[in-house]
């Protein structure tokens, strides 16, 4: 009857473990998807056609608090829901999905790995550059070449040389601006994240 009894307790926590991570990933994805609106350009820094944003941040406390998965959901439910608002013909969606899940993933695998706030760190910081130098690989290989349907290269890399005439080619534009700029919006989500999750944290996982 003990074993019952516990077994049928174990299954009621795990259904109300569940019900409360969907209920976060719910909530942190419209905390998500209102971000994207208070996007706001870089001028003399970057183009204007790519903005500074933390929408990424819920997604990084997804993953922190409910696992890497949740933070990838975050990234993905946030970017479906602005499709309807797109004015990028769903191109700036695909890059924001697509580096916000490197990042969150990788910090959320580190930190389940060292669940310390030494580990937080070390897999946020990670994180944050390995979706740097993959905003290199993907938007040369994805992103770009998708936009060029709306965009001409030469008027692309025009927007750089404007900043900086010495760029040449998509290539060195996307590694002098794009690089630093997306491991400085990583960084930026990493600090707020570390300034709020612990408040926060109780909340999320239900101790509160």
């Amino acid at each position: 009857m003990s074993s019952t009894n516990e077994a049928a307790a174990s299954m009621r926590e795990n259904r109300s473990s569940r019900i409360r991570t969907i209920c976060g990933v719910a909530m942190l994805s419209a905390v998500a998807y209102v971000l994207m609106f208070l996007e706001f350009p870089l001028p003399m820094i970057m183009p204007s056609f790519i903005k500074m944003d933390f929408s990424d941040l819920p997604a990084l406390i997804a993953s922190f608090a409910y696992g890497p998965l949740a933070g990838v959901a975050v990234c993905l439910i946030k970017n479906v829901i602005h499709l309807m608002n797109t004015q990028s013909a769903a191109v700036g969606e695909l890059s924001n999905f697509i580096l916000g899940a490197i990042f969150v993933t990788i910090a959320g695998i580190v930190y389940r790995k060292a669940h310390t706030k030494r580990g937080a760190v070390l897999g946020a910081t990670v994180g944050a550059l390995v979706m740097a130098f993959g905003s290199l690989v993907s938007n040369y290989y994805v992103v770009y070449p998708i936009y060029t349907n709306f965009m001409p290269m030469e008027a692309i890399i025009g927007a750089y040389k404007v900043i900086l005439p010495s760029v040449d080619n998509l290539w060195q534009c996307l590694l002098v601006f794009n690089v630093p700029f997306t491991f400085f919006k990583g960084m930026c989500s990493v600090l707020i994240t570390f300034l709020i999750y612990k408040p926060l944290s109780p909340i999320l996982k239900g101790n509160r």
